[in-house]
């Protein structure tokens, strides 16, 4: 099969059929991650000829599983191989990526330990696993968790978990006459926060002390983990073991975001919490929870959902944000509201509805000072709106001193910044709660470029990178579309908690750009 010319999309996909990650295709070839990074962000582009040519040899190098694989991603008919050629094929394959993955390399290593294996074990089980893995049936499997809604899984959480305690409840929401429930477990002075980002009320702290985790996993997660790995492997998805924040205490008094973090691999959190969501979502698709063994060993009841030092709760920082327009051919002024719908290439939401930016709390460069919310949201503005792939450590390892350097930013955040924070750019925390699909914490919070002026300067360069697969808009002043918005089926828990959330702190800072539908909150 000849592909001419290579695109993007093309590109990606021998990528995938390869089971290469950015760093070991781009070696591959010879050339830069970030050009492997913009074929996944630009799936149209047409790379240069001596491009095109890299591309040519790469693919008649290829053995013939790993051309039966790209065909099956382009939507052909693939000649598939022999069974026993196509094992060993995809044995030597997944040791290779086991070898030559560092990411893979520390899961793996993780998983070693954390089974009291000898080292080398993990390895040799998940390359095992990869030759049984039925790529289609994951697709397939794919297809029916997306059709799993968000109410559906809160009510089978709140059917598991049953009523919160002691001032806890689950966030729902009322607006006109319909109603929003979620799986965020919170309580009344968690909400309503309006505490100002990068200033004294965006008060997390390091607590530099180790994390205990427990001794041995069990036989279930072990086999959950091998399982996972395997299923990263054939799907291609990316895992890279960056530090993430794990909070350790939480306090939120007098609409101030307070508490201690500590310092957790993203692995352990890969390997362990976040297959909840996927267990709890099969298990619906096949008519009902049951039983859920993963969740009665890291979840079992409330009172672990809330001890936080006695676990791993990773979690993050997502932010509804508004950006104001002078009147013109959409009408008065307004705010523009941001939603996206995520990628099937994410860890987090996947397929989902979430407000935009979105992102892991973790640090870039400093531990200690990258704790503090606003940082997060600013780098995740710079990834996900404004183009700059040197600060996402998906596509790479992080090499600055200070990726967020004034002589690093892009134009657009270069031009909010020159003004101090509530000038041009107003941020805010707007709550706080645990979300019970997969016991993560969620800030919640609003972005507010308050200036018209960035709308005519910069709106043209505001576009989604690869977390995102379509990029939506709204007026402030469509309310009927607002509430259309709201009772969308798609939204993920946490992107449903934070608009909720920032509707009712734009509507008191709007003025008359908004005319948002009025949502008022309770805890089931």
């Amino acid at each position: 099969m000849a592909v001419d010319p290579w695109t993007g999309r093309t590109a990606s996909a021998l990528q995938k059929a390869l089971r290469l990650s950015n760093e070991l295709f781009a070696e591959q070839l010879g050339i830069g991650v970030r050009t492997v990074a913009s074929w996944h962000q630009k799936p149209d582009l047409k790379p240069k000829s001596e491009m095109q040519q890299l591309l040519d040899t790469a693919y008649e190098r290829a053995s013939a599983t790993v051309r039966a694989r790209f065909a099956e991603l382009l939507g052909q008919t693939p000649v598939v191989p022999p069974d026993a050629e196509a094992d060993d094929e995809a044995r030597a394959a997944a040791e290779l990526r086991l070898s030559a993955d560092p990411h893979i390399g520390a899961a793996l290593e993780w998983l070693d330990s954390h089974a009291g294996w000898e080292p080398g074990t993990s390895r040799r089980k998940v390359a095992a696993k990869v030759a049984n893995v039925d790529v289609r049936g994951l697709r397939d499997r794919g297809a029916r968790r997306g059709q799993i809604s968000q109410a559906q899984v809160t009510r089978a959480l709140l059917d598991y978990y049953g009523r919160g305690e002691n001032g806890y409840g689950t966030y729902s929401a009322k607006f006109g006459d319909q109603d929003a429930a979620t799986t965020v477990l919170t309580r009344g002075e968690w909400l309503d926060l309006a505490a100002p980002l990068l200033a004294r009320s965006d008060g997390l702290t390091l607590d530099p002390a180790p994390f205990e985790a427990p001794a041995a996993l069990d036989d279930r997660a072990l086999d959950a983990a091998v399982q996972r790995l395997a299923e990263t492997l054939e799907l291609g998805t990316r895992l890279v073991n960056m530090p993430l924040y794990r909070l350790r205490t939480t306090g939120v008094v007098n609409s101030a975001v307070s508490g201690t973090v500590g310092i957790a691999p993203f692995v352990h959190y890969a390997l362990t919490m976040d297959l909840l969501e996927g267990e709890l979502l099969d298990a619906l698709t096949n008519g009902g929870a049951g039983r859920l063994p993963l969740r009665e060993y890291y979840l079992p009841h409330l009172e672990a959902v809330t001890q936080l030092d006695g676990r791993l709760c990773a979690g993050g920082v997502l932010a509804l944000c508004a950006i104001a327009r002078p009147p013109g051919l959409h009408g008065d002024a307004d705010y523009l509201i941001l939603v996206q719908q995520r990628s099937g290439n994410v860890v987090n939401a996947n397929r989902q509805l979430a407000v935009i930016p979105k992102g892991f709390h973790q640090p870039a460069a400093d531990v200690r000072a990258d704790t503090r919310l606003g940082g997060t949201l600013l780098r995740e503005m710079e990834e996900e709106l404004f183009g700059r792939d040197d600060v996402d450590n998906t596509l790479g390892d992080q090499r600055a001193a200070d990726p967020m350097h004034p002589s690093r930013l892009s134009e657009p955040m270069r031009w909010l910044l020159e003004r101090p924070l509530g000038e041009r750019l107003r941020m805010e925390c707007t709550g706080f709660g645990l979300n019970l699909v997969s016991g993560n914490y969620e800030f919640p919070s609003l972005i507010v470029i308050e200036d018209e002026e960035f709308w005519l300067r910069f709106g043209g360069q505001i576009e989604a990178n690869w977390e995102a697969s379509n990029l939506r808009r709204y007026s402030t002043l469509d309310t009927d579309l607002l509430s259309d918005l709201l009772a969308d089926v798609a939204w993920s828990n946490e992107g449903l908690f934070a608009v909720l959330q920032g509707f009712r702190r734009l509507a008191d800072l709007g003025g008359h750009r908004v005319n948002l539908p009025a949502v008022e909150w309770e805890l089931t």
